[in-house]
Formats: C-alpha cells, sequence, structure tokens
C-alpha cells in the first residue's frame, strides 16, 4: 500500500512522539488547514487519556474544526472505540494505525 506523503508525515511524527517520550502509544492528526499536532497517551493517577484523544484535543484548542487524517502508532491492538468516535465525530472515516516500526496495520 502506497501512503500519501502528508499521511506518511503524520505516521512519522507519531512514532517521534512515541520515541522520544517512551510512552506506550504515539498519535498525529491533520487539521482541515494542513496543521499537524502530535501527542503521546497521559497516564497519570488523576487523568487518562489516550495519544488520540490529546492530539485531538491539541487540534480543537488551536481551532481546528476538523481532521483530515488522524494515525496512531501503538505496539498495542490498535485504536479504543473512544478513538475510533472522535475522529468519526471531526470527519475521519479510518485511521490510520501503525507499529513501532511505522508498518501500517491492515
Amino acid at each position: 500500500m502506497t501512503l500519501d506523503p502528508e499521511d506518511s508525515k503524520i505516521i512519522t511524527l507519531a512514532r517521534a512522539a512515541r520515541a522520544r517520550n517512551g510512552s506506550a502509544e504515539g498519535a498525529a492528526v491533520r487539521d482541515e488547514t494542513g496543521r499537524t499536532y502530535s501527542a503521546t497517551d497521559v497516564a497519570l493517577s488523576s487523568l487518562r487519556l489516550s495519544a488520540v484523544q490529546v492530539a485531538v484535543a491539541m487540534a480543537v484548542s488551536s481551532g481546528a474544526q476538523s481532521l483530515e487524517a488522524v494515525a496512531l502508532v501503538t505496539a498495542g491492538d490498535g485504536p479504543s472505540p473512544a478513538d475510533e468516535e472522535v475522529a468519526r465525530e471531526l470527519g475521519v472515516k479510518a485511521l490510520l494505525v501503525a507499529g513501532p516500526d511505522g508498518a501500517l496495520r491492515g
């Protein structure tokens, strides 16, 4: 499967965020203007957010009205139903899910 260069970019951003923080998940989103936001999961005793939720929150708090793409990099099973729902709410039909090596999963 050949990815659009912009989709490859957000996978790379998600991988870099995950590696930089040593986190379980990394995510990146691209909004309707082409701006990108990357994040990792938050696992505090008082707050738990997935990487997708954090990246989406960053985009929305910066003024994004919709998203063109969402990428999740994880060694785990993949996006949660909540991750899929927040992506759908902002216009993304399917998340790009990749392993830590950047290889897309079916």
